[in-house]
């Protein structure tokens, strides 16, 4: 699906002709948009999770891909799309990497990938009302966000205190429910996706691949302060 899109649109030559394009969308089903390319929508809610996002990235013209670079590798300006409430209530974490099982030890927060991608984000609120089809959601305004000095501190905390059990073995310990903006899931198609990491004893052990989350306290606390 991602390369099928990749080429809908040229890459955005400046901020101004992203948001320009951003803007556009903004109060537009996904069935009207696709239209304009003739793309087939996907019906099974279940096995589509993600195409919405990989849609959006088509549209605007993103490059980046599932890269550890931003989706808009000139501009530097990751994309997160997020399903929203009319009350301004995400409806789920939003995924942000990977979590580096391995070789972490001697990389600052600051030299991170994780930070790399929040560093600049346009988010691109969608209806995420589950009883809609993906054909009948609309978009809504999209804007730039790039965190202040509280929810850094806030973001800088959590990565260090995950970062610092990864590092010391305690990987199979940490939970969703650790962190206060920044939560660390399993992210793997299945079960049975494994990779490496680093056990209790320093040795290597086989776990499922992780990926950094943000809350949807976090991110609400985001919207609510753009629109609010």
């Amino acid at each position: 699906m991602a390369k099928q899109y990749m080429t809908l649109v040229p890459n955005p030559k400046s901020v101004d002709e992203l948001m320009s394009r951003a803007y556009n969308l903004a109060g537009k089903k996904v069935k009207d948009i696709a239209s304009t390319y003739n793309l087939k929508i996907p019906t099974d809610t279940l096995h589509s999770k993600g195409w919405l996002g990989v849609f959006l990235e088509a549209v605007l013209g993103a490059d980046g891909s599932n890269n550890p670079i931003q989706d808009f590798t000139d501009l530097k300006i990751e994309l997160k799309s997020i399903p929203i409430s009319n009350d301004l209530v995400p409806y789920e974490s939003t995924y942000i990497c990977v979590v580096p099982l391995l070789g972490n030890s001697n990389v600052s927060f600051y030299e991170s990938n994780f930070f790399n991608k929040i560093k600049k984000i346009l988010w691109f609120p969608f209806d995420g009302n589950k009883n809609l089809a993906i054909a009948e959601k609309k978009f809504f305004t999209p804007f730039l966000w790039s965190p202040n000095q509280e929810e850094l501190q806030i973001l800088k905390q959590d990565w260090e205190e995950h970062m610092e059990k990864i590092s010391t073995g305690q990987i199979e310990n940490i939970t969703a429910k650790d962190g206060t903006a920044l939560q660390i899931r399993p992210k793997a198609a299945n079960g049975r996706i494994l990779t490496d990491a680093i056990g209790r004893n320093g040795q290597l052990i086989q776990t499922r691949p992780r990926g950094f989350y943000l809350r949807p306290s976090f991110t609400q606390k985001i919207l609510k302060n753009k629109f609010l």
